[in-house]
């Protein structure tokens, strides 16, 4: 059975930074694109970041170059560094396979707020 489990998530004032991280577990990890996804009230989730078996990142151009995205395959991890945040990062943050998403952990609530 394949599990995500988001955590890292919080309050934090504009300009501030997080680390978001995704343990699995049921998969071998290193077989998948994967991917961070957000999804704000209101509004579709969007894939902001993912990374390739090569360690290959790429980022949505809302998050590039503040974001940075990781993954472990040993541990079975992957991590968000997310600096200088903004009020329009607030979100739940979720973590998953890019093209096939396996089911939709809880995901961590990241708030951006003065």
């Amino acid at each position: 059975q394949v599990r995500l489990v988001e955590s890292g998530g919080g309050l934090v004032q504009p300009g501030g930074s997080l680390n978001l991280s995704c343990a699995t577990s049921g998969i071998i990890l290193g077989f998948y694109v994967m991917g961070w996804y957000r999804q704000a009230p209101g509004k579709q989730r969007e894939l902001v970041a993912s990374i390739n078996n090569y360690n290959t990142p790429n980022y949505s151009e809302s998050v590039k170059g503040r974001f940075t995205i990781s993954r472990d395959n040993a541990k079975n991890t992957v991590h968000l560094e997310m600096n200088d945040l903004k009020p329009e990062d607030t979100a739940v943050y979720l973590c998953n396979a890019v093209g096939i998403p396996f089911g939709w952990g809880q995901g961590t609530q990241v708030t951006v707020s003065s």
